[in-house]
């Protein structure tokens, strides 16, 4: 659980900058969204095969990229 200690003196919003930033670093949202719907295990296979090629069609584009 992400939490900010507020120091005296401190405007709320830098001190929830803070909070927002280290909500963000520990993916709390992220994994939220995640479990907010159930897939079904073959649809989760699917989307996981899916995240692969485009994994790999950005990685080969930006090798092409690269090379010239």
């Amino acid at each position: 659980m992400a939490f900010v200690v507020i120091d005296e003196g401190e405007p709320i919003e830098s001190a929830l900058k803070r909070f927002k930033r280290k909500v963000q670093q520990e993916a709390i949202i992220k994994e939220i969204k995640k479990h907010s719907v159930y897939f079904k295990p073959g649809e989760r296979k699917r989307m996981k095969e899916a995240m692969a090629r485009k994994r790999m069609r950005r990685r080969l584009k930006r090798d092409k990229d690269l090379e010239y």
